[in-house]
């Protein structure tokens, strides 16, 4: 097994421990005997229980920007695409911590060590709100001034509503169609986008 596929796996067993019964609850032997490795192999790869949650970490947020950068992609109108690139990160965040059960208690009360994790795709997701507004202001479906400015405030604007949005406390009297219609609304204001957003809300 090469160095790339022999770390893949010990991060995904992590991950499915991690899930399991918790971060703190695992044990680095743990990992080890699931993996089929020696802790000798376990503590080539990871120094400690912390470096290899940050890796796993790490491997759902390279999941996570695979997706955005195929929303990114599609063959549709500028201001449908960055309605898209917001539902998919925040739809895929919270699959993220659902997906790993007691991971996301973990998530939540590890948010700093997390946040060192996130810059790089952080960095990623700007670049990619900055290429879909610029394409939307060159075919005048936006009216921003400055698009990396703007860029930066709509990643912070919708980093800044994860936690709320996965525990559904966004909203929580309003069914998903209309919540994401008033979500769109704002989206559109801000952007410069009226005429599109007239036709959602009346």
């Amino acid at each position: 097994m090469t160095v790339q596929k022999t770390r893949a796996r010990l991060v995904d067993v992590a991950r499915q421990l991690f899930a399991k019964k918790g971060v703190e609850e695992t044990t680095m032997n743990d990992i080890a005997m699931a993996s089929g490795k020696g802790r000798r192999t376990l503590y080539t790869y990871f120094k400690s229980k912390e470096q290899i949650y940050l890796a796993v970490v790490e491997s759902e947020l390279e999941m996570l920007s695979a997706q955005m950068e195929e929303a990114a992609e599609r063959p549709i109108a500028p201001d449908e695409k960055i309605m898209g690139l917001i539902m998919t990160h925040l739809d895929a965040i919270k699959m993220v911590v659902y997906r790993n059960g007691t991971l996301r208690a973990g998530f939540f009360r590890n948010i700093w060590k997390v946040e060192a994790v996130r810059k790089v795709f952080d960095h990623k997701e700007i670049l990619l709100f900055r290429k879909v507004l610029q394409d939307g202001k060159e075919k005048g479906y936006f009216d921003v001034d400055n698009v990396e400015i703007t860029a930066d405030i709509l990643h912070y604007c919708v980093k800044g509503i994860e936690v709320p949005y996965i525990r559904g406390q966004i909203g929580e009297e309003l069914d998903d169609e209309i919540g994401w219609k008033y979500v769109t609304k704002i989206v559109f204001g801000a952007l410069g986008c009226r005429k599109r957003e007239e036709k959602l809300i009346v």
